[in-house]
């Protein structure tokens, strides 16, 4: 086993499933589809309201108050989402996905495949174990949390594929850019996020995840590309609570 073993994995499921879920998917009807995707949203809900509730974690109340964590959550993502909306991410994102489908069909490529490339990206790299999981891999502690996070997205890629299409395979260049790059992190920082900076920033992801599952569920289209700062400040915040209570 190497550093940086658990994201080499996550890529490959996520390649496998898509070639799996594109040579499927032609076989299926495409009220079939849409009740996979449908699934997959319901799912992605789930696994978002669980993160969210995390916001009531002991670790982080005792650590900037019991009434405040919800607060943080809030400010995060308002201020992490009026950056990352002057920074234009969401269209940033889109606009590479276009680019990418561009460079590499001959102009019969599905139609989904943008939205496919933004969603699958979502899903793989906004949950709490991309960022968990690489740090750990980068501290040297194992890569347990992304092969556990490897397999949910390989099945998980399955269904997006036979859905949206081939855009689902190249989210593994996002998933490969990002969890890389944290596992980098984890490698030269060392273990810089206390138990309560992570759960704010577990708290967080799981709200992102919500707006991810009502994208699925074709709900209402959230910018939650736009939302991805807040990951960075949701910490932050907690660091800042905590001066200011000492």
């Amino acid at each position: 086993m190497f550093i940086g073993i658990g994201t080499v994995v996550n890529v490959a499921t996520v390649l496998a499933g898509s070639i799996l879920g594109v040579l499927v998917g032609h076989r299926l009807s495409h009220r079939t589809r849409d009740l996979v995707t449908d699934a997959l949203g319901l799912v992605t809900l789930l696994i978002a309201i669980t993160s969210a509730l995390t916001v009531g974690a002991k670790a982080l109340s005792d650590a900037v108050g019991p009434s405040a964590p919800v607060l943080i959550v809030l400010g995060a993502m308002l201020i992490g989402g009026i950056t990352g909306s002057l920074l234009k991410i969401e269209q940033r994102l889109e606009g590479f996905g276009a680019w990418i489908q561009h460079r590499f069909t001959r102009g019969d490529g599905e139609s989904t495949f943008v939205e496919g490339f933004v969603t699958a990206s979502m899903v793989f790299c906004v949950g709490p174990l991309t960022f968990l999981g690489a740090l750990s891999d980068g501290l040297g502690r194992g890569a347990d949390q992304l092969f556990l996070k490897a397999v949910l997205d390989g099945f998980a890629s399955i269904a997006f594929a036979a859905s949206l299409g081939w855009g689902v395979a190249a989210s593994a260049l996002v998933v490969l850019v990002v969890q890389g790059l944290m596992t980098a992190v984890g490698a030269v920082l060392g273990d810089v996020l206390p138990e309560a900076h992570v759960t704010a920033l577990g708290a967080t992801g799981g709200v992102m995840l919500i707006g991810v599952a009502l994208r699925l569920l074709k709900l209402k289209q959230i910018a939650v590309a736009d939302m991805l700062p807040a990951l960075i400040v949701a910490p932050l915040l907690v660091q800042l609570l905590i001066v200011v209570r000492s």
